[in-house]
């Protein structure tokens, strides 16, 4: 199935490997000798140095990368945004935004925040909503944890997306541990029986120094069907 322009990335939860997916996904492509651009709507937790952006920048390599607004506290779009005293931009401003990067780019890739459906505009927009806004031109990639939970967690992402008629390119688990056992290898099966797996990133990837997480990205998503990734099963990771 053919990548789309652009790929929003949603988690079933926080801290599951979305930028680091996000980071694998731009390093993958531009491999493959494609443009990307990398969107984060709302990048919050500012005050404490967060910056997906720049993280995604340094695994990635030199990518166009940027955030729709910067908050300071490391809480969802909507409460930190009422600490800082900032009005959030309304979902159309980010579908506009991320258009124009389109226009220029083979591939914008979208990391939301949190999971789906957290707030990102004043209205309760989110990034459900935002793939709405952006109609055919785009595709969902849901990032999973691997562990106990996961599931269930899954199984309503994929319901929501399912709902709204948003397309779905398929799941990523973003923490595959060192040492998995049977509830991981069962896990993998059902979510891949679900929807296509896409690739396994390991625990720890963004530790790895940036030349060996590109090199490793292409094999990590093998399941992109413009890669061969042939150690997706049986290489070092699986």
């Amino acid at each position: 199935m053919k990548l789309p322009h652009i790929v929003l990335v949603t988690g079933t939860d926080t801290s599951v490997g979305k930028t680091v997916t996000t980071a694998a996904l731009a390093s993958a492509l531009q491999a493959d000798g494609r443009s990307v651009a990398v969107y984060k709507p709302c990048q919050s937790g500012a005050g404490a140095g967060d910056s997906d952006c720049a993280e995604i920048t340094r695994l990635a390599g030199p990518l166009t990368s940027e955030a729709g607004v910067v908050l300071r506290e490391p809480l969802a779009p909507v409460p930190a945004a009422a600490l800082d005293g900032v009005t959030l931009p309304p979902l159309s401003a980010h579908a506009a935004r991320v258009r124009e990067l389109a226009s220029t780019h083979d591939h914008v890739l979208v990391e939301g925040s949190g999971g789906l459906l957290v707030e990102l505009a004043p209205d309760g927009g989110t990034l459900a909503d935002l793939g709405s806004h952006l109609g055919n031109d785009a595709t969902f990639v849901v990032v999973a944890r691997p562990a106990l939970g996961t599931l269930n967690h899954t199984a309503l992402t994929l319901e929501a997306l399912d709902r709204r008629d948003l397309a779905i390119h398929g799941v990523v688990l973003g923490t595959w541990p060192d040492n998995p056992g049977v509830l991981e290898h069962g896990n993998r099966a059902t979510l891949g029986a679900l929807r296509p797996l896409l690739g396994v990133l390991p625990e720890r990837a963004a530790d790895l120094p940036p030349v060996t997480f590109r090199a490793a990205s292409v094999h990590w998503l093998s399941g992109l069907d413009f890669l061969d990734g042939s150690d997706f099963l049986d290489g070092a990771w699986s």
